[in-house]
Parts: C-alpha cells; structure tokens; sequence
C-alpha cells in the first residue's frame, strides 16, 4: 500500500460505514476497477476500529447512560435506557448467528460487482419506499422487542456486500414507524456490537497469521477512519430531517447503474 490508497480507502470507510450506501461495497470497488491489491487484514481491522472509535465517541454519554442502566436492570431497576441497551442486544444476535454461518458463503459468492450493483440497486429503491411512506410517529424510547428483533434481522441481511448495514436497519426501522432520527440513532447504537464483534474476529484471524503489516499505514488509516466516521455522524444526523433519504437513493441509482455498465461493457474480473 501507499498513501493515496490508505487515505482512499480509509476515507471510503469512514464515510460510508454510517450512510445508507454500504462500506463493504465501497471498499471492494477499488480492487475490482483501479486493480489495487488487497489492503491487507490487519489495515481492514484498524479502519473498522476507527469506525467504532468514532460512533463510540460520538454517542458516549448514550452509551454510558446505557451501560448503567443494563447492569441496573440486573438488580431488578427498569429504565429506558436499560430497555434500548438490551434490544440493542437482541437485535445484534442474528447479525452474529448468520454472520457466522454464512461468512465464508458471502465471501466467495458475494463479492462480485454484479451482486453489487443488484443489491444497491434493490435496497436502494426499497430505502425510498420506506422514506416516502414512513408514518414517523414512534421516538426511540417506545421501541418494542418485536421492532428490535425486525431491525435486527434485516441487518443480518446486510451480510451481502451492496445492501448496506445502516441502510437496511434504517429502512426497517422507518417501515415500522420510526422517526427518522430514531431509525438513524438505534442504527448507529447497533452499530457498535458488530463492528467490535468483526473487529475481534478479524484480529483473531491476523494473530493467526504471520505476514508483513505496514503499522504506519494501518495507524494512519485508524485515524483518517475515525475522523471522517466522526463528521460522518455529526452532519448525517444534522442533515438527516432535512435532506432525508433521496439524496443517497439518487447516489445509489447511479452507483448501480455505473456499476452494471462496468459489469457488462468494461472487461473486469467481475
């Protein structure tokens, strides 16, 4: 790796991990069009790190009001707090249980740019629907289990590169009434179990493996990941009643549009 693919590929995963418009696609893209070679685990595992350094700064006093109120909950305290950090919980399970059980399927059938392009365009226009038909009357606080469970299982979903993890939970959660705020926060709190539980896993994977590491290239792509993760989720949730969600359905029609054009008239090891 050099500088310019560091700070490329560090910025793609800082800026798109939390938009609706998927990482994993993102991040596989460089290699299938420019014929960059992999960037290496261990610099995969810094730039997911950065990510969840990033979303855990941000949402810091969430996440201890959260922490306490879940170990509360154990001596019989009820809270809202302690309601959300146990559906945040249960919606990570079945990202973890399909994760695990079809990681290696993902891999090696889901990485081409023709499943990209499908699924990008697919949950894209699926994100619209949600959008423009949300009824946007439920906050947060009156999240049920069932919702947390749904919102949970279409992240699971996300396993295929193209669908995006923040797309899909936001889509569901604004199919099941959410505000978009509230859809946009609960995603990014579920954000925080997978990206260490990826993260882990990884790094288990790089102590398994004896290869070369370029450790200056890895720190600076934890860092520029983080920052830009960080202005990320500042500007997103700033913009988000704005704006709403057709800016990144436009961007992900065309992305999958570009992308099937890529497929069918550009000779690429697809």
């Amino acid at each position: 790796m050099d500088w310019v693919q560091t700070v490329v590929l560090a910025l793609i995963q800082g800026l798109t991990e939390f938009l609706p418009v998927s990482s994993s696609a993102h991040l596989i893209l460089p290699s299938q069009l420019l014929g960059w070679e992999d960037q290496g685990l261990a610099f995969d595992v810094g730039v997911h790190m950065g990510t969840l350094a990033a979303v855990m700064t941000y949402f810091r006093q969430d996440i201890a009001n959260m922490l306490v109120a879940f170990f509360a909950s154990f001596k019989g305290s009820k809270s809202v707090d302690g309601r959300i950090a146990w559906f945040v919980v249960f919606a990570t399970i079945p990202a973890l249980v399909f994760g695990f059980m079809l990681n290696d399927i993902v891999d090696q059938y889901g990485r081409s740019i023709l499943v990209i392009a499908a699924t990008t365009l697919i949950f894209g226009a699926l994100l619209w629907w949600a959008d423009i038909s949300r009824k946007e009357v439920k906050p947060l606080e009156e999240i049920t289990l069932r919702d947390a469970i749904t919102i949970g299982l279409a992240q699971a979903v996300a396993l295929i590169p193209g669908t995006s993890r923040s797309g899909i939970t936001i889509t569901a959660a604004l199919m099941l009434g959410f505000t978009r705020q509230a859809a946009a926060r609960f995603s990014f709190l579920m954000s925080i179990p997978v990206i260490l539980a990826a993260g882990s896993y990884k790094s288990l994977e790089l102590f398994q493996t004896a290869t070369a590491t370029q450790w200056e290239m890895v720190i600076g792509g934890v860092i520029v990941s983080a920052l830009s993760a960080l202005a990320c989720i500042h500007y997103f949730l700033k913009l988000l009643d704005r704006t709403g969600m057709l800016p990144f359905v436009i961007y992900r029609l065309c992305l999958g549009i570009f992308l099937l054009g890529v497929y069918f008239y550009v000779p690429v090891n697809a």
